[in-house]
């Protein structure tokens, strides 16, 4: 039986790429910063005036980026079409004093963030990875990106229940990994080697936003090749995506009545509620002054935004073959079936009738197949970024993504050929 066909791997070998560059949310700014770069964006500062001027440009706050793209004689009211995911995934992050050991053992101490599937973290090496603030309030990114960190399971002769019982876990007790060996635990050891790995004095970091991540590279998987397994693609694949959809749109020549917007948010995993997740008033902020700069009112603003369409995309569930009962009975999303539709009639989600016509002209226009997704009446849903942005700014949104196995794994798995399915999609969203 010879292999099925597959479509060109380029989107696919790129995203591999991006997710080994981006173990943080700081890195996956700083990525997709540097891609749309090479499309023409420039940065803006919040704290500079902007003007009217057309063209690609973005903001940087922490690890959130706000990109758009003002085509040639956009007027004040001139709506947007905007692409919205977030650049963080559930892991272990660094504590404010995170030097600790025990019984010769040094260790650091972490805390637990997002919804993580803690077992996923054992017996798995891990690099360590973010930014560090300096005292004249500048920031260096870092990346220990080498075996350096274990957290290490019990063995089974220890917990001979394991098997049976299933292994329990105590985030406190149970999740510190060890770095080393030593009885005396030295304050400001872990900081001073990270600061030496970043080049800067140990003396002037004043501040520190780190995480452990694991080291394994991206890779195709299967006999064929059909599947992707790799981190943090919950919720990467959406940023690399959007970052790839929003450089078309502005350079592909087609002629935008809108403004093309790829909105990444931080914090997803813990509500949104910061100055850089979707709960804040970054992206609305974004939007009033890119209007007001082109000479824009009050009314400018509400007609833009009344004529605006938010696609949030993030990942969903595929289908498990070993869990097929915790789905919906007659809703099976399949990898390399394409992207999905995400619907939760008591807006977990916030498509409606209206937006899956918007989602579905999108796929019908690339020629990329849909699928859609409900949650099992008996499950509880997840939610993401689509009813926060709805309802805090107004706009029609749509929940889409593409649909994982193991999600909030420290590893996690999708069709090879999805990625490149949606962002086809969202090119066309953007450009039509």
């Amino acid at each position: 039986m010879s292999p099925a066909p597959r479509f060109d791997r380029g989107h696919t070998d790129d995203l591999m790429s991006f997710l080994a560059a981006s173990p943080s949310p700081y890195h996956a700014v700083a990525t997709a910063a540097e891609r749309l770069e090479k499309a023409g964006f420039r940065q803006v500062e919040e704290t500079d005036a902007w003007d009217a001027s057309s063209g690609g440009k973005y903001v940087l706050r922490g690890g959130a980026i706000i990109a758009w793209y003002v085509p040639e004689g956009a007027s004040p009211h001139t709506p947007f079409r905007i692409v919205g995911a977030h650049t963080d995934s559930p892991n272990l992050r660094v504590k404010p004093l995170p030097d600790a050991g025990a019984h010769g053992w040094r260790q650091v101490a972490v805390e637990i963030y997002g919804g993580t599937l803690l077992n996923t973290w054992l017996d798995r090496d891990l690099g360590l990875a973010g930014r560090l603030t300096l005292r004249d309030g500048t920031h260096r990114l870092v990346n220990v990106d080498r075996p350096l960190l274990r957290v290490p399971q019990l063995a089974v002769h220890l917990d001979r229940a394991v098997n049976t019982d299933g292994l329990k876990l105590d985030r406190q007790k149970h999740m510190q990994p060890i770095w080393g060996l030593g009885d005396d635990v030295r304050e400001g050891d872990l900081i001073r080697f990270v600061a030496e790995e970043a080049g800067v004095d140990a003396a002037d970091v004043t501040g520190w936003d780190l995480m452990p991540h694991a080291i394994e590279p991206p890779a195709y998987l299967g006999r064929d090749r059909e599947l992707l397994a790799g981190p943090r693609m919950d919720n990467l694949i959406s940023v690399h995506a959007g970052t790839a959809a929003l450089a078309a749109a502005a350079t592909g020549g087609a002629k935008l009545d809108h403004v093309p917007v790829l909105a990444a948010f931080d914090h997803e995993e813990n509500g949104s509620q910061s100055d850089t997740g979707a709960d804040g008033p970054l992206l609305g902020t974004v939007l009033e002054r890119s209007v007001f700069a082109r000479g824009g009112s009050q009314e400018d603003r509400a007609r833009a935004f009344a004529g605006t369409v938010c696609l949030s995309s993030d990942t969903g569930h595929a289908i498990h073959p070993n869990y097929a009962e915790r789905h919906d009975p007659t809703h099976h999303p399949r990898a390399n079936g394409g992207p999905i539709l995400k619907v939760n009639v008591n807006m977990r989600y916030a498509t409606d009738g209206s937006g899956r016509a918007v989602f579905a002209a999108a796929c019908e226009r690339a020629g990329v197949p849909m699928q859609n997704f409900v949650s099992n009446n008996a499950m509880p849903c997840g939610t993401t970024i689509g009813p926060i942005t709805a309802a805090r700014h107004g706009i029609k949104t749509v929940d889409i993504g593409v649909a994982i196995l193991s999600m909030h794994s420290a590893r996690e798995l999708c069709g090879a050929d999805d990625p490149y399915l949606l962002a086809n999609a969202l090119v066309a969203f953007l450009e039509d």
